[in-house]
C-alpha cells in the first residue's frame, strides 16, 4: 500500500514538474484578465471616483486631478450612489478623464503582457510595465491615508490593519511576482535565441 502511494506522489511530482509552462501561460492570461476588466471599469463613474484617494495622495499621480488633497474627502461616494453636486467636483477634477486615460493603459498593458504569446518582445514589453504599474499600484500603501483601518473609536486602526482599499493594494504583490517570473523566463528565450 505504501509504495503504492509513493508511487503516486513519485507520478503527480513529475507532472507538477512538467507543469511549468502550463502555469506561466495561466500567468500570462490571468494578468490579461485582471487588467482588462480592471481597466475596462475605469470608464465607469463609480471606479473613477474610487480611486480618487490613491491618485490625489500619490506625489506621482496628483498632477493629473485639477483639485489639491484632501479636498476630495467632501466628494467622496459610496460605490453606486449619485450627487449632481459631487459629480461635478469629479468633472471640474479631471476625475473621470484620468480614469479613462488611466483605463487605457492598463487594459494595453494587459494585451501587450498577453501577445507575449505570440511575440516575446511585444511580451517583455508587457512585462516591464506590468511590473512599473504593480510597483506604482503597491506605492499606495505608503501614500494613501485610506489604505489603513482608521481611528474610529474600537481601539484597532493603523498599521498593520489594512482597510478593504489596502487589501485591494497588497494584492498587486501577487501580481507582481507572476510579471517578474514572465519577465525572467522571456529574457531567457530572447537570451537562447540570440545564442543560436
Amino acid at each position: 500500500m505504501m509504495q503504492k502511494l509513493s508511487g503516486l506522489f513519485y507520478g503527480f511530482l513529475k507532472i507538477a514538474a512538467g507543469s511549468q509552462r502550463l502555469g506561466l501561460g495561466m500567468i500570462r492570461v490571468a494578468i490579461l484578465i485582471i487588467f482588462v476588466w480592471i481597466g475596462g471599469l475605469k470608464f465607469w463613474n463609480y471606479e473613477a471616483e474610487g480611486i480618487v484617494p490613491f491618485v490625489a495622495n500619490s506625489p506621482f499621480m496628483s498632477f493629473f486631478y485639477n483639485e489639491k488633497a484632501p479636498e476630495y474627502r467632501q466628494y467622496k461616494l459610496p460605490e453606486g450612489s449619485f450627487d449632481a453636486a459631487k459629480h461635478e467636483w469629479h468633472v471640474k477634477n479631471n476625475t473621470y478623464g484620468f480614469s479613462h486615460g488611466l483605463g487605457l493603459l492598463i487594459m494595453s498593458i494587459g494585451l501587450l503582457t498577453f501577445f507575449g504569446f505570440f511575440s516575446r518582445r511585444v511580451g517583455l514589453v508587457g512585462e516591464l510595465l506590468a511590473i512599473l504599474m504593480t510597483l506604482g499600484t503597491l506605492s499606495f500603501l505608503a501614500t494613501t491615508p485610506e489604505v489603513w483601518v482608521p481611528d474610529l473609536g474600537s481601539g484597532e486602526y493603523g498599521f498593520p490593519l489594512l482597510s478593504g482599499a489596502g487589501r485591494l493594494v497588497i494584492k498587486d504583490t501577487a501580481i507582481l511576482a507572476g510579471a517578474v517570473v514572465l519577465l525572467s523566463d522571456t529574457a531567457r528565450r530572447l537570451l537562447e535565441r540570440r545564442k543560436a
